[in-house]
């Protein structure tokens, strides 16, 4: 099954740590399991921008429509047996101290 998972700042995390931030690890060994799709990291909320069409109308907003101490930092694409396996490789991304993840179940359309 596959998962997307969302990497989100949090201001409940750990401090940052850059000697802690072992992605390098962890992308080396996602891709030795084989369970890496796809994945990076997204510009700053300040680059982001919003489309919405309403009564016929675009409305193009610079930056996020919502306010929030929290964004999307990044995403992985991960295929995984269960959400079981999902949960066990999200629980050892530096993100999972410093930030958040979100798992989600991707849900095809055919």
């Amino acid at each position: 099954m596959r998962y997307m998972m969302f990497v989100a700042t949090d201001p409940e995390g750990d401090p940052y740590s850059a000697e802690d931030d072992r992605i390098e690890d962890w992308g080396k060994e996602v891709q030795e399991r084989g369970v890496w799709i796809d994945g990076n990291r997204l510009r700053p909320v300040e680059d982001a921008t919003t489309v919405r069409v309403r009564n016929g109308e675009l409305l193009v907003t610079d930056g996020p429509f919502t306010e929030s101490k929290e964004w999307i930092a990044g995403y992985d694409v991960l295929e995984c047996a269960d959400l079981d396996e999902a949960i066990e490789v999200a629980s050892k991304h530096p993100m999972a101290r410093f930030g958040r993840l979100e798992l989600r179940p991707i849900w095809p359309f055919d």
